[in-house]
């Protein structure tokens, strides 16, 4: 598993993928931050937080679309799946790779907080839960875009499937209120953004913590039968 991870991260920062993740994700958190901190005179980093959780949708699948589907598309995937390391280590090694760098990205943010501890206060506890709900929420797109990677032939296809996933999840929460109360309740629980608004108010909600987690849990056993699947049917599947 250390041995794909390395490889993985080698591949982020030896092409512009990492680079281009990291610097678009800046960029864009960056405007918002400005039009709601700056602009506003605020210092409700929460809401920010929130704001900046949309470029989950918009961002994970460029850090995923290649993981798995171009091992396809070069063929290197049997090699890859018939290697000593066993399927749930390069799905795990592949998807700590993009955790990684979403975590280094997500830590160049706090400069933001710096920016409002100079003028404004900062509530620690409110502050870190939120980043938390944020993390997990990033965590579990990207397990599901590591899924839909895992599907593809190509990264192309990989990332356009993935952000079509990603809106539809959110699509899925606009239509809460649109929708029977009964069907309402449902898409709600599912709901990633749904899930993560107890962190937007300053709550440590072990529910939603759990959601997160089972979430990421399902789409990477997920992954990894999609490669068994593969594995069984041979070098043209």
């Amino acid at each position: 598993m250390i041995a794909v991870w390395k490889r993985e991260m080698q591949s982020y920062f030896y092409t512009p993928v990492g680079y281009v993740f990291m610097g678009v994700f800046l960029m864009l958190s960056s405007v918002i931050f400005y039009l709601q901190i700056m602009r506003q005179r605020s210092s409700d980093l929460l809401t920010f937080i929130g704001t900046m959780s949309y470029l989950w949708m918009l961002l994970c699948p460029v850090l995923t679309m290649r993981l798995l589907a171009e091992e396809r598309q070069k063929a290197t995937d049997q090699l890859l799946i018939t290697s000593p390391v066993s399927l749930p280590g390069i799905v795990l090694g592949k998807y700590l790779a993009a955790v990684t760098v979403t975590l280094v990205t997500v830590a160049l943010t706090f400069v933001y907080v710096f920016v409002v501890m100079l003028y404004g206060q900062v509530f620690d506890g409110e502050l870190l839960t939120g980043y938390l709900g944020f993390i997990l929420q990033g965590c579990a797109f990207l397990a599901v875009d590591l899924f839909i990677s895992g599907l593809c032939r190509t990264p192309v296809t990989a990332a356009i499937l993935a952000f079509g996933m990603n809106f539809a999840l959110w699509m899925m929460d606009l239509l809460v209120s649109a929708v029977p109360a009964s069907l309402g309740k449902v898409l709600s629980f599912l709901s990633l953004y749904s899930r993560n608004e107890p962190f937007l108010m300053g709550q440590l909600s072990y529910a939603s913590i759990v959601y997160d987690v089972v979430i990421t849990c399902i789409f990477l056993a997920a992954a990894v039968y999609t490669l068994d699947a593969r594995r069984y049917r041979g070098k043209g599947a």
